[in-house]
């Protein structure tokens, strides 16, 4: 008799296909950490793009911020989002990790080249604040979650750092500029770039990308 033709026992069919869902799941789950060559292009494109967008900004941010400064202190911070979205954004869409340092590094030095007058050392710190916000799920989730813990944490280290680097602040509008920048960093800087990469996504630019894929989970 054939061995293989044998009915198998209905407990030994259950466990079986337990662990083969169980193995499926945990190759699922398993983060694919290896850039690749259209990674870093992309990256690039998008972070040159934003150093663009960073160096027009310099021309621009003074008159609302001086506006918004006149009523309280501290206020214009609501308006360095504009410096804090480059890193969220190839992150979101390359997935990968250091993708949010590379992003934001890339666009200061962008930026610097174009010139401007704040430089790239700077921009590392933003960087390495962004990468927070995905590596402290283990670069697992990718999701409005994560990308607005990123624009957050972004806002946090550029407003501690403006706070730090800026003679003759009071208490008070260290506060009011940190805060506003941790507001400003997380809606616009973090979330609004979930959307952003979302409507890239239905484009089908993104095809090759697993933030452009139908299945994704948000």
């Amino acid at each position: 008799t054939d061995v293989s033709l044998l009915p198998v026992p209905l407990h030994k069919r259950k466990a079986h296909t337990f662990m083969t869902e169980e193995n499926q799941s945990s190759a699922v789950r398993k983060p694919n950490v290896k850039w690749r060559v259209v990674d870093i292009v992309v990256a690039a494109i998008v972070a040159v793009a934003s150093g663009v967008i960073f160096w027009a900004w310099d021309f621009i941010y003074a008159v609302p911020t001086a506006l918004f400064d006149s009523l309280t202190p501290g206020l214009g911070g609501l308006f360095h989002f504009m410096w804090l979205f480059a890193g969220p954004l190839v992150a979101i869409i390359i997935r990968k990790p250091g993708a949010a340092f590379f992003g934001e590094t890339i666009a200061a030095v962008i930026e610097t080249l174009l010139g401007n007058p704040f430089g790239v050392a700077h921009a590392l710190l933003i960087g390495m604040a962004q990468g927070l916000g995905f590596a402290v799920f283990a670069y697992r989730k990718w999701n409005l979650l994560t990308v607005t813990l990123a624009g957050a944490l972004t806002g946090l280290s550029n407003g501690l750092y403006e706070w730090v680097v800026t003679a003759g602040w009071s208490t008070l509008q260290g506060v009011v500029f940190t805060v506003c920048c941790v507001i400003s960093g997380a809606v616009f800087g973090g979330a609004l770039m979930w959307f952003v990469q979302k409507a890239l996504a239905k484009t089908g630019v993104l095809d090759r990308f697993e933030s452009g894929k139908a299945d994704v989970v948000a």
